[in-house]
């Protein structure tokens, strides 16, 4: 695995499942979601499907009643960015990764969280890690969220460099679709809420554990 290379001049990093921990956020808005139609938590495996089908645009059926559909979406998102302010942790050692990475390229940060980049910078801030970020792009940023590339490519310009010259990485399948859209090189991050399989699908050019084995990577 280490004969795979990368010399780039910009690093696209996704957010939740890369550079901080949302399991605890997304389990809070499904709690929340359910109790709006007042149906209880009984199946803990659907709370990190959940997240994964909004993010590709999939049914949810399976789980909630088209009725009550509206009124549970309303109230999980609500409580997921509430619960992501508190609930969200940085990964571990992720604060000496993006120092190293930062001393090979710019760092970026695109994510499809609909908060504000102020309220994405404050987190980051909280958490120590602000500094190393050139840009931040959220979902309200852009028309396109991922997997359009339309933040890719427009985070690369505010970066003054070519989407071909960027690595995109991410642990969802939204995040590698988006960096090939882009024309970018991709990796694939095992550290989120899709398993192996469902990446190896999207075939990123690399898939780690984690990003902290990504400076070993990197020219």
């Amino acid at each position: 695995m280490r004969s795979v290379r990368f010399k780039v001049k910009g690093v696209l990093l996704d957010l939740d499942g890369t550079i901080v921990d949302s399991r605890e956020a997304y389990l809070e808005a499904a709690k929340a979601g359910l109790a709006a139609i007042r149906q209880r938590l009984v199946d803990t495996t659907i709370v990190m499907d959940i997240p994964k089908r909004l993010e590709q645009n999939m049914p949810i059926n399976h789980i909630i009643n088209e009725n009550n559909k509206q009124r549970f979406l309303e109230a999980y998102l609500d409580a997921y960015y509430q619960a992501t302010s508190t609930k969200s942790k940085p990964m571990p050692n992720i604060s000496e990764t993006l120092k190293k990475l930062s001393q090979k390229a710019k760092l970026a940060l695109i994510t499809m969280r609909c908060v504000s980049k102020e309220r994405i910078q404050e987190e980051l801030l909280n958490f120590g890690l602000a500094e190393y970020f050139h840009h931040v792009i959220t979902a309200l940023n852009t028309c396109n969220p991922k997997p359009s590339p339309e933040a890719l490519i427009e985070c690369a310009k505010m970066l003054g460099i070519e989407p071909c010259e960027c690595l995109v990485v991410g642990d969802s399948v939204a995040d590698i679709r988006a960096g090939k859209n882009a024309g970018a090189k991709t990796v694939a991050v095992l550290s989120g809420i899709f398993t192996l399989r469902e990446l190896e699908r999207e075939k990123p050019d690399l898939i780690l554990e984690s990003v902290n084995q990504l400076p070993d990577f990197l020219d």
